[in-house]
């Protein structure tokens, strides 16, 4: 059980521990694999050798990240899972400023009533898949921790700006990518790899780092109390919860000195300095292999103006780092558009990586777009793959950033002052991928790393990824 107060303890430690790697980010340290969970982890060390030899039959892995739905969320009626069983089984989550069970969930998000009980509930019946929430949930790296509140999980109704939502399910029947889930291996114990929001969660899935930002504004830095919590301004009253950790590392949303820019405009000088830390990108370059970062709405972003269909320029992790800058021929080669992904897929030229982002209106994320529509684009880019060339020896990953806000009842395993933070759902579709398997290995965002790396012969980025279990335990390779 970690309370606030070791994590901040933690925090102080892993600031002046972690590298700076010339300057430009920090490797991230600590096992994500704090204790087995509950069901069959990875079988025996010849089983063990024998997924590993067998990961080179691997020729092609695409990772496909969407936004912001917890595990439970999402997948608490799916059959075989640690899901709707186990929440209704634990404790009610509790009003901080009173320490006591709520009565009933309170609520501010529109589509809710007052007076649902103070326990999970189906959303279906007030809102539909196919609905966005009025509201966004609390997404933000200090307040993640005050939610999971040592691992008791009771606290993400009273730390969030939509409270009783916090709690709500929808039906896994009803989702499409629940029926792939079905066909496939679904991981019940894989957890974003850093507390809080996109930004990063997008960094540590391409560096396994934190990204740091020597030099900020000092209003851009949080400011803390004894037990590692932010504190009230003393004029405005707000929490001085800002994007950065007092000692200069990025846990909340920053823009990029790299083109394409938010709008409007940031000022200058709350631009994020190009990074310098090793990428996987670095390393798959380094060793002559292919690979792509795929973004819906790309190449309107970068023709300038205001792109449509809610581009996310925070969900464009290359563009924070200096071999991605503007006019480098690393952006040249290897950040491309959505429709670039479709072309390639058709025509059987994947690259031996392929990253996909969806423009927001696809990409699941709550309060500007809604689920169906994520999921159906989703599996439009899956049966690309499916339907092309490259399919017979292709794995494709789906995964969440991060829970959005969302409860899950299942508490994170130990880590480090970065996380990991909450259960998120992660399918593997792949020809090689055990049928109908719910995978309870415990994994975190540094285990998709990790196969890249294990299955290419690429040097580890960081600890984390060192010691990550790899994602091998969903395939099955055969005799």
């Amino acid at each position: 059980m970690r309370s606030v107060k070791f994590l901040a303890v933690a925090l102080v430690a892993a600031l002046g521990a972690c590298s700076s790697n010339n300057g430009g980010g920090g490797a991230v340290g600590g096992d994500p694999d704090g204790g087995p969970g509950p069901g069959p982890g990875p079988g025996p060390a010849a089983d063990a050798g024998a997924r590993a030899a067998g990961l080179r039959d691997v020729n092609h892995v695409v990772v496909l990240v969407l936004e912001n739905w917890s595990f439970d969320s999402l997948y608490a009626d799916f059959a075989g899972a640690d899901g709707l069983a186990g929440a209704m089984k634990a404790p009610p989550q509790i009003d901080p400023a009173t320490g006591q069970a709520y009565a009933t969930l309170p609520e501010t998000e529109t589509h809710l009533p007052q007076g649902l009980p103070n326990a999970p509930f189906a959303l279906d019946a007030y809102l539909g898949p196919d609905q966005d929430t009025s509201l966004d949930l609390t997404t933000k790296f200090y307040q993640e921790q005050m939610q999971i509140h040592g691992g008791a999980m009771d606290r993400f109704v009273g730390v969030s700006a939509a409270k009783g939502l916090t709690m709500g399910y929808f039906h896994t029947v009803d989702l499409p990518l629940a029926r792939e889930a079905k066909k496939y291996t679904l991981c019940d114990r894989f957890f974003h790899g850093v507390y809080g929001g996109s930004l990063a969660n997008h960094i540590f899935l391409v560096s396994a780092a934190m990204a740091r930002f020597d030099g900020a504004p000092a209003s851009m830095k949080a400011v803390l109390d004894g037990n590692g919590a932010p504190v009230p301004d003393p004029v405005s009253g707000k929490l001085q919860d800002g994007p950065l950790t007092p000692d200069g590392y990025v846990v909340n949303t920053v823009y990029s000195v790299n083109s394409p820019h938010v709008v409007p405009a940031v000022p200058p000088e709350q631009l994020l300095p190009s990074q310098t830390m090793p990428t996987i990108g670095d390393r798959l370059s380094d060793k002559g292999i292919d690979w792509a970062w795929y973004s819906g709405g790309w190449n309107a972003a970068v023709a300038g103006g205001a792109p449509s269909d809610l581009f996310q320029y925070h969900h464009q992790p290359f563009v924070y780092f200096a071999n991605y800058a503007d006019g480098t021929p690393g952006r040249a080669a290897h950040l491309k558009d959505e429709a670039d992904f479709m072309a390639a897929a058709a025509a059987g030229k994947l690259p031996a990586v392929s990253f996909l982002k969806p423009d927001g209106v696809d990409n699941e994320h709550p309060n500007y777009t809604d689920v169906l529509t994520g999921e159906t684009h989703a599996l439009s880019l899956i049966n690309a793959v499916r339907n092309g060339p490259n399919w017979a020896d292709t794995a494709i990953i789906v995964t969440y950033d991060e829970n959005g806000g969302f409860w899950d009842h299942v508490a994170p395993p130990a880590g480090d002052a970065w996380g990991p933070g909450t259960r998120v759902p992660t399918i593997v579709i792949s020809p090689f991928a055990k049928k109908g398997f719910v995978d309870h290995t415990v994994y975190d965002t540094a285990a998709i790393t990790a196969l890249i790396e294990r299955r290419w012969g690429l040097a580890p980025l960081g600890t984390r990824d060192a010691a990550a279990a790899d994602l091998s335990n969903a395939f099955d390779f055969g005799p």
